[in-house]
């Protein structure tokens, strides 16, 4: 465990997955939450010609966009660096996000907003302060499938971050096997240190997912 902690120089692996994780969670969880609230509320064919649209583009396989991906990440300079590895991850992961927050937004009673507005709440104070806490539960089982997603991610990693100081645990383990070694008992220590983290992380959001429904969407 020592010798695969120095060799693959693991707090620095650990920062990029961290950062990685953290700025694609509040990304998506921002951009999704928005606009999800937006497509129910305001109910306009354009507003449902774009939640179509999101759901299409759940059924794209990766890999038939993986090239075209690669030229614009080029075009517009995302790649070889984390915020251009979060676009891309926001870009891909904000379909699903949308589609499941826009089922939780529906179960948001529309009293609840009507009286805000007539207590004078702006439409942006009756979404943040009224509306999105109400999303609690969503919001953490939103972050919670988006970690295990990009934490656990390999493919878009290898691709957008090719600067080896920028590579993330995954990556960094599959550099431990080559055409003639193949070092199992780094990888295998490796991937045991990279779940650690994962572990507690799930383990501390399930106590809140349970908190967050028991609690229910109306508090007295």
């Amino acid at each position: 465990f020592r010798k695969a902690w120095e060799t693959l120089d693991f707090p620095l692996r650990l920062t990029n997955n961290l950062l990685l994780a953290i700025l694609s969670d509040i990304a998506l969880v921002f951009v999704s939450a928005t606009a999800a609230y937006r497509l129910i509320r305001s109910r306009t064919r354009t507003n449902r010609v774009l939640f179509y649209l999101f759901v299409a583009a759940m059924v794209v396989p990766f890999q038939a966009i993986m090239i075209p991906l690669i030229k614009v990440a080029y075009w517009f300079d995302l790649l070889n660096s984390i915020p251009g590895a979060v676009v891309v991850y926001l870009g891909l992961g904000v379909s699903l996000n949308v589609f499941l927050f826009q089922g939780f937004v529906r179960s948001v009673p529309l009293e609840i907003e009507e009286a805000a507005r007539v207590d004078g709440c702006t439409p942006y104070g009756v979404f943040w302060r009224i509306v999105f806490p109400l999303l609690k539960p969503m919001t953490i089982t939103t972050v919670l499938l988006n970690t295990l997603w990009i934490w656990n991610d390999f493919l878009i990693s290898l691709i957008i971050l090719q600067d080896p100081k920028l590579r993330t645990i995954q990556v960094a383990i599959n550099s431990l096997f080559a055409e003639y070694t193949n070092q199992w008992d780094l990888a295998l220590a490796a991937l045991t240190i990279s779940v650690v983290p994962l572990l507690l992380f799930f383990l501390v959001l399930q106590r809140h997912i349970i908190e967050g429904i028991s609690a229910g969407a109306v508090k007295g």
